[in-house]
């Protein structure tokens, strides 16, 4: 289940965040009960769970607040049911840095929800092979997505 709340201020396509997400959550075969949220903020808010979670000044463009730790299973194993977490995302500062990552404002705000549904997941970039592992599967999932939308 995916619940979005968009509590931004700005317009944003929150039913392509919604199947981009559904579409995430099966190719990874999570349990189609597991629960996910989604809340899109304004600069301010993202600022301010930034500093309190983080620990680092100004806005960012997505944080994840992981709940039951689930993971994505093995070919062998059944799919994990419980609370996945919550993604924020800032649309405002995903659309002010898409042209440096050559996306769309859209384009973006679709690869760091993965990114953010990734971290949910636990894959981490903080090691440069962790950080290659979650990269690929981002853009993997990004591609299929689009792949799946022609």
């Amino acid at each position: 289940m995916i619940e979005l709340n968009n509590e931004s201020g700005v317009a944003v396509d929150t039913e392509r965040l919604v199947q981009l997400a559904t579409f995430a959550l099966d190719a990874l075969r999570i349990h189609p009960q597991a629960e996910l949220s989604i809340v899109l903020v304004d600069t301010e808010t993202m600022s301010a769970y930034h500093e309190k979670f983080m620990d680092e000044p100004g806005p960012t463009d997505v944080l994840s607040f992981p709940m039951d730790e689930l993971r994505a299973p093995e070919p062998d194993e059944e799919p994990p049911v419980g609370l996945l977490g919550d993604i924020v995302l800032c649309p405002e500062v995903t659309a002010a840095q898409a042209a440096e990552s050559n996306r769309t404002p859209e384009e973006e705000a679709d690869y760091l929800l993965i990114h953010g549904l990734l971290h949910l997941l636990g894959h981490d970039h903080a090691e440069p092979t962790e950080k290659k592992v979650m990269f690929d599967l981002n853009d993997k999932i990004i591609a299929a997505w689009t792949a799946s939308r022609a």
